[in-house]
Protein backbone atom coordinates (compact mmCIF):
# COMPACT_ATOMS: atom_id res chain seq x y z
CA UNK A 1 0.00 0.00 0.00
CA UNK A 2 1.45 3.43 -0.89
CA UNK A 3 2.62 5.49 2.04
CA UNK A 4 1.61 9.08 2.59
CA UNK A 5 4.39 10.71 0.56
CA UNK A 6 3.10 8.97 -2.58
CA UNK A 7 -0.43 10.30 -2.05
CA UNK A 8 0.86 13.84 -1.53
CA UNK A 9 2.89 13.52 -4.74
CA UNK A 10 -0.22 12.39 -6.58
CA UNK A 11 -2.21 15.32 -5.20
CA UNK A 12 0.43 17.71 -6.51
CA UNK A 13 0.57 16.07 -9.92
CA UNK A 14 -3.20 15.98 -10.36
CA UNK A 15 -3.40 19.62 -9.30
CA UNK A 16 -0.84 20.56 -11.93
CA UNK A 17 -2.61 18.58 -14.67
CA UNK A 18 -6.26 19.42 -14.00
CA UNK A 19 -6.90 22.18 -11.44
CA UNK A 20 -8.62 25.34 -12.62
CA UNK A 21 -10.31 23.80 -15.65
CA UNK A 22 -13.45 21.86 -16.42
CA UNK A 23 -12.80 18.12 -16.48
CA UNK A 24 -14.52 15.35 -18.39
CA UNK A 25 -15.09 12.52 -15.91
CA UNK A 26 -16.27 9.01 -16.76
CA UNK A 27 -16.16 5.45 -15.47
CA UNK A 28 -15.34 3.06 -18.32
CA UNK A 29 -15.72 0.13 -15.93
CA UNK A 30 -19.12 1.40 -14.83
CA UNK A 31 -18.69 0.98 -11.07
CA UNK A 32 -18.37 4.74 -10.56
CA UNK A 33 -20.79 5.79 -13.31
CA UNK A 34 -23.21 7.73 -11.09
CA UNK A 35 -20.46 9.59 -9.30
CA UNK A 36 -18.66 10.38 -12.53
CA UNK A 37 -21.84 11.80 -14.02
CA UNK A 38 -22.23 14.16 -11.06
CA UNK A 39 -18.84 15.83 -11.55
CA UNK A 40 -18.48 15.48 -15.31
CA UNK A 41 -17.88 18.92 -16.80
CA UNK A 42 -17.25 20.64 -13.47
CA UNK A 43 -14.15 22.67 -12.67
CA UNK A 44 -11.62 20.94 -10.45
CA UNK A 45 -10.78 23.62 -7.89
CA UNK A 46 -7.84 21.83 -6.29
CA UNK A 47 -6.53 18.69 -4.65
CA UNK A 48 -5.29 17.71 -1.20
CA UNK A 49 -4.14 14.70 0.77
CA UNK A 50 -4.56 13.58 4.36
CA UNK A 51 -2.42 10.58 5.14
CA UNK A 52 -3.21 7.90 2.57
CA UNK A 53 -6.41 9.61 1.40
CA UNK A 54 -6.50 11.68 -1.81
CA UNK A 55 -9.13 14.37 -2.32
CA UNK A 56 -10.18 16.17 -5.52
CA UNK A 57 -12.25 19.27 -4.76
CA UNK A 58 -14.82 20.24 -7.42
CA UNK A 59 -16.96 23.32 -7.73
CA UNK A 60 -20.31 22.92 -6.01
CA UNK A 61 -18.86 21.55 -2.74
CA UNK A 62 -18.34 18.07 -4.14
CA UNK A 63 -15.18 16.12 -3.28
CA UNK A 64 -13.85 12.97 -4.90
CA UNK A 65 -12.25 10.72 -2.27
CA UNK A 66 -9.78 8.04 -3.36
CA UNK A 67 -7.99 5.49 -1.20
CA UNK A 68 -5.70 3.31 -3.29
CA UNK A 69 -5.43 0.44 -0.82
CA UNK A 70 -3.21 -2.46 -1.85
CA UNK A 71 -4.03 -2.57 -5.55
CA UNK A 72 -5.09 0.92 -6.62
CA UNK A 73 -3.01 2.68 -9.26
CA UNK A 74 -3.12 5.89 -11.29
CA UNK A 75 -1.78 6.31 -14.80
CA UNK A 76 -1.80 9.50 -16.82
CA UNK A 77 -0.64 11.00 -20.09
CA UNK A 78 -0.92 13.91 -22.47
CA UNK A 79 -3.47 14.76 -25.17
CA UNK A 80 -6.48 12.46 -25.63
CA UNK A 81 -6.81 9.29 -23.53
CA UNK A 82 -6.15 5.91 -25.15
CA UNK A 83 -8.86 3.26 -25.45
CA UNK A 84 -9.77 2.03 -21.97
CA UNK A 85 -8.07 -1.28 -21.20
CA UNK A 86 -8.89 -3.32 -18.11
CA UNK A 87 -10.98 -2.24 -15.13
CA UNK A 88 -10.76 1.56 -15.34
CA UNK A 89 -12.82 2.81 -12.38
CA UNK A 90 -12.29 6.51 -13.08
CA UNK A 91 -11.14 8.48 -16.12
CA UNK A 92 -10.45 12.22 -16.18
CA UNK A 93 -9.56 14.29 -19.23
CA UNK A 94 -9.34 17.95 -20.19
CA UNK A 95 -8.02 17.84 -23.74
CA UNK A 96 -4.43 18.42 -22.67
CA UNK A 97 -4.09 15.54 -20.20
CA UNK A 98 -5.84 12.33 -19.13
CA UNK A 99 -5.80 10.18 -16.00
CA UNK A 100 -7.04 6.65 -15.26
CA UNK A 101 -7.64 5.00 -11.90
CA UNK A 102 -7.74 1.22 -11.47
CA UNK A 103 -8.36 -1.02 -8.47
CA UNK A 104 -8.83 1.45 -5.58
CA UNK A 105 -10.26 0.49 -2.22
CA UNK A 106 -12.38 3.66 -2.27
CA UNK A 107 -13.55 5.92 -5.09
CA UNK A 108 -16.52 7.96 -3.94
CA UNK A 109 -18.02 11.43 -3.78
CA UNK A 110 -18.30 13.19 -0.43
CA UNK A 111 -20.24 16.24 0.70
CA UNK A 112 -18.61 18.79 3.07
CA UNK A 113 -19.85 17.06 6.21
CA UNK A 114 -18.50 13.72 5.02
CA UNK A 115 -15.14 15.32 4.23
CA UNK A 116 -15.08 16.77 7.72
CA UNK A 117 -15.86 13.35 9.19
CA UNK A 118 -13.03 11.79 7.17
CA UNK A 119 -10.52 14.29 8.52
CA UNK A 120 -11.86 13.81 12.05
CA UNK A 121 -11.19 10.07 12.07
CA UNK A 122 -7.60 10.50 10.87
CA UNK A 123 -4.64 11.45 13.03
CA UNK A 124 -2.28 14.32 12.28
CA UNK A 125 -0.35 14.07 9.01
CA UNK A 126 3.42 14.67 9.25
CA UNK A 127 3.20 16.19 5.77
CA UNK A 128 0.65 18.80 6.79
CA UNK A 129 1.71 22.41 6.35
CA UNK A 130 0.47 23.00 9.90
CA UNK A 131 2.85 21.49 12.44
CA UNK A 132 1.55 21.34 16.01
CA UNK A 133 4.11 18.76 17.03
CA UNK A 134 1.68 15.88 16.67
CA UNK A 135 -0.01 16.80 19.96
CA UNK A 136 -3.14 14.75 19.27
CA UNK A 137 -1.05 11.71 18.36
CA UNK A 138 1.10 11.91 21.48
CA UNK A 139 -1.98 12.27 23.69
CA UNK A 140 -3.18 8.87 22.45
CA UNK A 141 0.26 7.26 22.48
CA UNK A 142 1.05 8.29 26.05
CA UNK A 143 -2.11 6.64 27.36
CA UNK A 144 -1.65 3.35 25.49
CA UNK A 145 -0.01 0.02 26.31
CA UNK A 146 0.04 -0.91 22.62
CA UNK A 147 3.44 -1.32 20.92
CA UNK A 148 4.82 1.83 19.30
CA UNK A 149 4.92 0.18 15.89
CA UNK A 150 1.18 -0.57 16.07
CA UNK A 151 0.36 2.92 17.32
CA UNK A 152 2.37 4.75 14.67
CA UNK A 153 0.83 2.65 11.90
CA UNK A 154 -2.69 3.29 13.19
CA UNK A 155 -4.03 5.92 10.80
CA UNK A 156 -6.28 7.33 13.51
CA UNK A 157 -3.12 8.14 15.49
CA UNK A 158 -0.69 9.22 12.76
CA UNK A 159 -1.96 9.55 9.19
CA UNK A 160 0.29 8.60 6.30
CA UNK A 161 3.17 6.71 7.89
CA UNK A 162 3.24 3.06 6.79
CA UNK A 163 5.45 0.12 7.66
CA UNK A 164 8.63 1.46 6.04
CA UNK A 165 8.54 4.92 7.60
CA UNK A 166 7.51 3.59 11.01
CA UNK A 167 10.15 0.85 11.00
CA UNK A 168 12.89 3.26 10.03
CA UNK A 169 11.80 6.09 12.34
CA UNK A 170 11.91 3.69 15.31
CA UNK A 171 15.40 2.55 14.31
CA UNK A 172 16.60 6.12 14.03
CA UNK A 173 15.09 6.82 17.47
CA UNK A 174 16.81 3.69 18.88
CA UNK A 175 13.50 2.26 20.06
CA UNK A 176 12.26 -1.28 19.53
CA UNK A 177 8.92 -1.73 17.79
CA UNK A 178 7.55 -3.41 20.92
CA UNK A 179 8.07 -0.48 23.31
CA UNK A 180 4.67 0.37 24.92
CA UNK A 181 3.36 3.78 23.96
CA UNK A 182 3.02 4.91 27.57
CA UNK A 183 6.82 4.70 27.96
CA UNK A 184 7.50 7.23 25.21
CA UNK A 185 8.67 10.54 26.66
CA UNK A 186 7.64 13.83 25.12
CA UNK A 187 11.22 14.70 23.99
CA UNK A 188 11.55 11.35 22.22
CA UNK A 189 8.13 11.81 20.62
CA UNK A 190 9.13 15.28 19.42
CA UNK A 191 12.24 13.77 17.81
CA UNK A 192 10.23 10.99 16.11
CA UNK A 193 7.59 13.43 14.84
CA UNK A 194 10.15 15.83 13.37
CA UNK A 195 12.06 12.90 11.88
CA UNK A 196 8.89 11.63 10.18
CA UNK A 197 8.21 15.10 8.81
CA UNK A 198 11.74 15.36 7.42
CA UNK A 199 11.85 11.85 5.94
CA UNK A 200 8.39 12.04 4.39
CA UNK A 201 9.01 15.50 2.90
CA UNK A 202 12.13 14.09 1.26
CA UNK A 203 9.97 11.24 -0.05
CA UNK A 204 7.55 13.72 -1.64
CA UNK A 205 10.45 15.51 -3.30
CA UNK A 206 12.39 12.44 -4.47
CA UNK A 207 9.59 9.93 -5.06
CA UNK A 208 11.27 7.22 -2.98
CA UNK A 209 11.91 6.38 0.66
CA UNK A 210 15.50 6.98 1.81
CA UNK A 211 16.17 6.88 5.54
CA UNK A 212 19.93 6.44 5.98
CA UNK A 213 22.35 9.22 6.84
CA UNK A 214 24.92 10.18 4.22
CA UNK A 215 27.74 8.30 6.02
CA UNK A 216 25.77 5.05 5.58
CA UNK A 217 25.01 5.38 1.87
CA UNK A 218 26.46 2.68 -0.45
CA UNK A 219 29.14 4.96 -1.89
CA UNK A 220 30.26 6.08 1.57
CA UNK A 221 30.40 2.54 2.97
CA UNK A 222 31.65 0.80 -0.15
CA UNK A 223 28.68 -1.56 -0.22
CA UNK A 224 26.26 -2.57 -2.93
CA UNK A 225 23.06 -0.51 -3.27
CA UNK A 226 19.84 -1.97 -1.96
CA UNK A 227 17.89 -3.98 -4.50
CA UNK A 228 14.21 -4.02 -3.60
CA UNK A 229 10.97 -3.22 -5.38
CA UNK A 230 10.34 -0.44 -2.85
CA UNK A 231 13.63 1.27 -3.71
CA UNK A 232 15.58 3.58 -1.45
CA UNK A 233 18.25 3.00 1.19
CA UNK A 234 17.01 1.86 4.60
CA UNK A 235 18.52 0.66 7.86
CA UNK A 236 16.42 -2.37 8.83
CA UNK A 237 13.23 -2.64 6.75
CA UNK A 238 13.27 -6.00 4.91
CA UNK A 239 16.94 -6.51 5.86
CA UNK A 240 16.36 -9.50 8.17
CA UNK A 241 19.59 -11.45 8.74
CA UNK A 242 21.77 -8.79 7.13
CA UNK A 243 24.28 -6.82 9.20
CA UNK A 244 23.13 -3.55 10.72
CA UNK A 245 24.69 -0.68 8.79
CA UNK A 246 25.83 0.91 12.05
CA UNK A 247 26.95 -1.91 14.35
CA UNK A 248 27.03 -5.05 12.18
CA UNK A 249 24.57 -7.02 14.33
CA UNK A 250 22.18 -9.14 12.22
CA UNK A 251 18.81 -7.46 11.77
CA UNK A 252 15.93 -9.31 13.43
CA UNK A 253 12.36 -9.78 12.27
CA UNK A 254 9.17 -11.05 13.90
CA UNK A 255 5.44 -10.71 13.36
CA UNK A 256 3.80 -7.90 15.30
CA UNK A 257 0.14 -7.02 14.85
CA UNK A 258 0.01 -9.16 11.69
CA UNK A 259 2.90 -7.22 10.11
CA UNK A 260 6.61 -7.97 9.90
CA UNK A 261 8.62 -5.90 12.34
CA UNK A 262 12.35 -5.31 11.76
CA UNK A 263 14.91 -4.04 14.25
CA UNK A 264 18.54 -4.19 15.31
CA UNK A 265 18.76 -5.84 18.74
CA UNK A 266 21.90 -3.84 19.57
CA UNK A 267 21.08 -0.36 18.29
CA UNK A 268 17.44 -0.59 19.38
CA UNK A 269 18.11 -1.80 22.90
CA UNK A 270 15.25 0.13 24.53
CA UNK A 271 12.44 -2.36 25.02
Amino acid sequence: MPEGHTIHRLAGRHRALFAGRAVAVSSPQGRFADGAARVDGRVLLGTSAHGKHLLHHYEGDVTLHVHLGLYGKFTDGDADPPPAVGEVRLRMANGAHWLDLRGPTACELLDPLQVEALHARLGPDPLSDVDDGGVAAYTIIKKSDRPLMALLMDQSVVAGAGLIYVTEALFRARLRPTVPGRRLTRPRWNAIWQDLRMLMRAGVQDGRIDTVHSVHLPEAMGRAPRVDRHGGEVYVYRRAGLPCLICGTPVRTAELNARNAYWCPACQATR
